[in-house]
């Protein structure tokens, strides 16, 4: 069993580039050393979503996610037990979910919208990230992913970015900005940032061996 876990949190808006950072990251290395926890794929079923006053399901907020099952999901992995989710796919009829096994690593990434605002999960993180992007591009992010990955009309994508996206961002995400440890500048490219991550989980992996 895993002695010694660095327990690593990226938030920041929808569309400031949260996933792909850590897709990039993930392709430095391996499933032995650093392990992903996605919040999305904690999403509770949609007939328990909050339905707004004009019957939109709103799935920004916090009360959306089962923060319990992520926690007792990052205990698993801290005790060296892999653990299983099935692929959250945003009620796209389109895609097809399947099964994501997790194995334990001495690097564990919790990634997502609210991970700073369940207090019993912000107080676990050794280091603390946030990717910030102009709201500008956050929404033709957001458009452009709603349309081809989760087949949203456009209409739906421009009302819940007005009506959840935004109220959410300010009430519940950003405000734990200034508490973050480090903040990525995601307006053009979010490479520098990404390599400082990389050099530090790469310290930190060394560090790990050479005392295991």
């Amino acid at each position: 069993m895993q002695d010694t876990y660095y327990i690593i949190g990226i938030a920041g808006g929808s569309g400031s580039g949260k996933s792909t950072f850590v897709q990039n990251l993930k392709q430095k290395f391996t499933s032995e050393e650093v392990c992903i926890v996605s919040l999305d794929n904690y999403y509770i079923p949609r007939d328990e979503q909050v339905t707004d006053e004009n019957g939109y399901k709103n799935f920004d907020l916090p009360g959306s996610i089962d923060s319990k099952a992520l926690l007792d999901d990052l205990n698993k992995l801290k005790r060296g037990i892999e653990i299983e989710q099935i692929e959250y796919v945003f009620n796209n009829e389109k895609a097809v979910a399947t099964t994501i096994t997790i194995k334990p690593a001495p690097v564990i990434i919790i990634e997502g919208l609210f991970i700073y605002h369940y207090e019993d999960l912000r107080s676990i993180f050794d280091l603390k990230l946030f990717i910030h992007a102009k709201e500008n591009l956050k929404l033709i992010r957001r458009i452009k992913r709603d349309q081809k990955c989760r087949n949203y009309p456009l209409e739906d994508v421009i009302y819940r970015y007005e009506n959840h996206v935004i109220p959410s961002f300010e009430k519940y995400i950003e405000i734990y900005k200034e508490e973050c440890d480090l903040i990525v500048n995601n307006n053009k490219s979010f490479d520098k940032g990404l390599e400082v991550v990389e050099l530090f989980i790469e310290g930190f992996l060394h560090r790990a061996k050479k005392c295991s």
